[in-house]
């Protein structure tokens, strides 16, 4: 099998989009289609943020797997905040528990989206984009990695602990008129040798 790993371009932004999307459970849709209304469309809302070449969700900030040459999975980070920043008092109610725990691991490097499509997954494209994050984690002058994974996704926090990361602290699901079954969110890290 031929796997390559390469940095996002805005002409990626449809996979982008997907990948963003997976990881968090739908919450991106549900953000965007409020954010566009009923009669805007909020996959071309999130493409379009995806091909900005700036902002946490732009294709500058991630990396894609190509096994044989098709997109197979994707890894979205950035430099966290050395001091975060206050939650602003009329940040959605959704957004609440991830930023206060993104805020409890400053100046981590941070794993935002680590996502595979389900016909590549148990080929190593996980595992291959966890060792891409710590080498990029070491080129910025970091040593640790932060994540926030749901309690509903198993699989990734058994590769997430089998590959290092640790459970740091959990914050319940905040859902409003959200769908999901998730009810934790939950951050690990792992620090670097």
């Amino acid at each position: 099998m031929m796997m390559l790993i390469r940095k996002a371009k805005a002409s990626d932004a449809a996979d982008l989009v997907r990948f963003i999307n997976m990881a968090a459970d739908d919450l991106p849709m549900h953000f965007w289609r409020k954010s566009v209304g009923p009669e805007g469309d909020p996959i071309a809302y999130g493409m379009e943020r995806a091909a900005r070449e700036t902002g946490s969700f732009s294709y500058s900030n991630a990396w894609l797997v190509e096994v044989e040459g098709a997109v197979a999975a994707c890894l979205l980070g950035y430099p966290a905040e050395d001091e975060p920043s206050p939650i602003a008092p009329d940040t959605p109610p959704v957004f609440v528990p991830l930023l206060e725990l993104e805020a409890l691991a400053p100046g981590s490097w941070y794993l935002n989206v680590l996502a595979t499509y389900d016909g590549f997954r148990g080929q190593g494209c996980g595992s291959a984009l966890l060792a891409e994050a710590e080498a990029i984690t070491r080129s910025t002058g970091r040593r640790i990695i932060s994540l926030i994974a749901a309690d509903t996704h198993a699989d990734a926090r058994r590769l997430y602990a089998a590959k290092g990361y640790v459970e740091v602290a959990r914050r319940p699901v905040v859902k409003g008129d959200w769908r999901v079954d998730a009810t934790e969110w939950i951050l690990m890290t792992k620090t670097l040798a």
